[in-house]
């Protein structure tokens, strides 16, 4: 309650349209999308209070997931990776005339999603604080160790790509000043280089100039169908919801499972759609506009995104690539994530769940009555959106901290973002890395200076650090066992 009173104010709920409507532009905009948004957020919030701010920028993340599902529908495009299982059944409903039933059920849905979400983090948030006091270094390289592991372990994709995504991720965060020696590290000489390297230029490169490398490759054009949204057939396709409930449910489910562990709200929004496909009763019917097609992949996108949230306030583990960028947007306003932060700055925590409630209830109402402008603006030639984009990339990158090498890195780390995507490598767990490296080292050596340099500190400090580097071990074990397991099943 002490929450909503904070973010009951006309200036919050100001923000909150603000960041949705920007966060929709984000997500139909091809070559943007939400990290690269958020980042380019973060430089404008510095002057700001960080409870005003981390509203804006969740209310631009909310946005850019309904975004992202706005062109899935009537253009074909996912606007979000986490939007491309959407344009399996959305875009054939949209083609046969039921534009505004598919973009109904997908946003209704996905506002039942996040709602689901945000209640999840309300009733797991508050045992965290539990545990506050009880973590020291070890515990915290362990989390950290943690993560890691669960992004090879549970990451979806090839465990070893993951892991050489990861270590890019570890050679740039050391690049700079050792925060307990003092020695330079990787600058060569180069003085703009003694700060490290921000990982919100490397965002804005990886995700916003990497992603328009591709798009460019790819020769997008936007035909679309034309939209108008009725009332009338958003009643009735709100009134057809209910009888899908058990598709909300499991998505719902899935995604916060998905949004905790580091799976993300891709892999949800998959994983559900192909559940939703296993336990209906007309498969066929799937790939050709069925409405549970839309329903699976938007609840469990937009859950996952929300719970994603929780691991990053909580633990200081980003569960998404946005939520990351979001924990490094705190560190820059001198909050700590993790449990602490529950305890020094409760107004914070609660504030920015708080206004995860009303945010989405706000982006579902927004987002039907700007399909029509942002459908629009799509109709644009992409000649003209392109260079616009890239300017604006490049304007983010430089007002961060006004380094004209900033430009020059964003440009590399383009081009970075361009080859990962080309070659299936993984771009989430290298921004991880990015944003956890330093956090993870100075844990890991300072364990090892209370240890004095024996790894045993990992499993015998306390009960807790032993379970948590156990379970750590396993999932980064995990690939090996699973093939194991499968062969061991096929020679029976």
């Amino acid at each position: 309650m002490d929450g909503f009173v904070i973010v009951f104010s006309a200036y919050h709920l100001g923000l909150m349209a603000v960041g949705v409507l920007l966060g929709i532009l984000v997500g139909v905009l091809p070559g943007l999308g939400a990290p690269n948004g958020v980042s380019l957020l973060i430089p404008l919030t510095f002057t700001m209070d960080p409870i005003s701010a981390i509203i804006l920028l969740t209310s631009m993340y909310w946005g850019a997931l309904f975004g992202g599902s706005t062109t899935s529908i009537l253009f074909n495009i996912p606007g979000e990776p986490s939007s491309v299982a959407t344009t399996f059944d959305g875009y054939p409903m949209a083609q046969q005339g039921h534009a505004t039933k598919a973009l109904t059920l997908a946003f209704i849905s996905a506002g039942i999603g996040a709602l689901i979400g945000v209640t999840v983090i309300t009733i797991l948030s508050g045992w965290v604080t539990q545990f506050a006091l009880k973590f020291s270094s070890p515990e915290f390289f362990a989390v950290y160790f943690l993560t890691f592991c669960s992004f090879i372990g549970m990451g979806g994709g090839s465990p070893f790509k993951a892991v050489v995504s990861m270590m890019l991720g570890f050679a740039f965060a050391t690049i700079g000043m050792d925060g307990m020696s003092g020695n330079m590290r990787l600058t060569f000489g180069i003085t703009e280089l003694i700060k490290g390297i921000s990982f919100l230029v490397a965002v804005i490169g990886l995700f916003g100039l990497g992603e328009l490398m591709q798009t460019m490759e790819q020769g997008l054009r936007f035909n679309g169908i034309h939209a108008r949204i009725k009332i009338r057939d958003v009643f009735q396709a709100i009134i057809s919801l209910p009888k899908y409930w058990v598709t909300l449910l499991r998505s719902a489910l899935v995604g916060c499972w998905m949004g905790i562990t580091p799976g993300g709200p891709t892999a949800a929004s998959f994983m559900s759609y192909g559940l939703a496909k296993r336990f209906a009763r007309n498969k066929s019917a799937f790939g050709k506009g069925e409405p549970a097609g839309v329903i699976a992949p938007e609840t469990a996108d937009h859950s996952a995104g929300t719970c994603a949230i929780l691991p990053m306030l909580a633990l200081g583990i980003p569960g998404s690539a946005t939520a990351a960028v979001m924990m490094g947007g705190l560190m820059i306003w001198g909050l700590t994530p993790g449990p602490m932060l529950f305890i020094e700055r409760p107004d914070f925590v609660w504030g920015t769940i708080a206004s995860m409630y009303l945010g989405n209830v706000m982006a579902v109402i927004l987002v039907l009555a700007t399909v029509p402008l942002f459908a629009a603006i799509l109709r644009i030639p992409f000649s003209i959106i392109g260079p616009m984009i890239v300017v604006v990339c490049f304007i983010g990158a430089y007002q961060i901290s006004g380094a004209r090498l900033d430009l020059w890195l964003a440009l590399g780390f383009g081009i970075v973002g361009y080859l990962l995507k080309k070659l299936d490598y993984p771009i989430a767990p290298m921004v991880l890395a990015m944003v956890l490296g330093d956090k993870t080292e100075d844990a890991f050596r300072q364990s090892m200076i209370f240890s004095k340099g024996s790894l045993g500190i990992f499993w015998t400090n306390s009960t807790l650090v032993a379970v948590i580097m156990t379970l750590a071990l396993l999932l980064l074990m995990w690939p090996f066992i699973g093939r194991l397991i499968g062969r061991m099943r096929k020679t029976v």
